[in-house]
């Protein structure tokens, strides 16, 4: 079948496969359960959530939904590597965010019901839960405490935009990647030093886009920092040799 092209520039797949029988609902409501905003509610609850949502599974390179399209509900990632993204007139792609296993998408739109200012595209085969809105809001409505947590997760997502804005105008390009693979590596007491070994979640490409630079930028930093004996690189596979001496380097 061939693609279908979108308003939003992306050609769409037919990518998008059916659940398998063993994606059932005591699947989908042990998701739920696992998920923070969701660990108190009461299994009645829950389960009325859960009557109505679907497990997606999307091949590498799918179109989960398009700039433009209005929202039915949020999502939820189980597996894979998620990109969200908008087109400019010329062409140009911009990745605003990559959404991984337990990270959640879609739910500002959904509660502002207007429509998608994003695309989203699987960047790996990925297995998504699509949680409908309408039971959302009724759980809202008769629980404060899941509305103060998804409000916190959305806030949280906010702050992390700012930071974006901080980074794209303020720090230099060495100083995005840097952050960047400090973040994938976490920021815990256990990587506060020492060497660490992360896996990117996706293509020089996408994480260029992300940090707002030239593939060719990143490459040149990358690169500094090999030279510097802070990193070593193997395709996607980075090795940071000592996290302290890589959080106060200043090139």
């Amino acid at each position: 079948m061939p693609s279908t092209p979108s308003h939003s520039g992306v050609s769409l797949t037919p990518a998008i496969d059916a659940p398998t029988g063993q994606e059932s609902a005591l699947d989908i409501l042990g998701v739920l359960a696992a998920m923070p905003i969701f660990s108190n509610v009461g299994t009645g609850s829950l389960s009325a959530i859960a009557a109505g949502a679907e497990m997606i599974r999307l091949k590498k390179g799918a179109v989960l939904f398009r700039q433009g399209d209005m929202p039915t509900g949020f999502y939820l990632v189980i597996e894979g590597q998620i990109k969200l993204a908008f087109t400019a007139t010329r062409g140009a792609e911009k990745v605003i965010s990559l959404r991984g296993p337990q990270q959640s998408f879609g739910e500002a739109v959904m509660f502002a019901d207007k429509p998608y200012p994003v695309y989203t595209q699987a960047i790996a085969e990925s297995r998504l839960l699509r949680i409908p809105r309408e039971p959302v809001f009724e759980l809202l409505d008769r629980d404060p405490e899941v509305a103060r947590r998804m409000l916190a997760g959305l806030s949280m997502r906010l702050h992390a935009m700012v930071l974006d804005v901080e980074a794209y105008s303020l720090r230099s390009s060495a100083e995005r990647l840097i952050g960047f693979l400090l973040q994938s590596a976490g920021t815990g007491e256990e990587v506060a030093e020492g060497r660490v070994e992360i896996d990117l979640p996706a293509s020089k490409l996408i994480i260029a886009s992300r940090l707002n630079v030239t593939p060719e930028t990143l490459s040149r930093v990358q690169h500094d920092l090999i030279e510097a004996g802070l990193i070593s690189v193997q395709g996607r596979h980075i090795v940071i040799h000592d996290v302290r001496r890589l959080r106060e380097y200043r090139p």
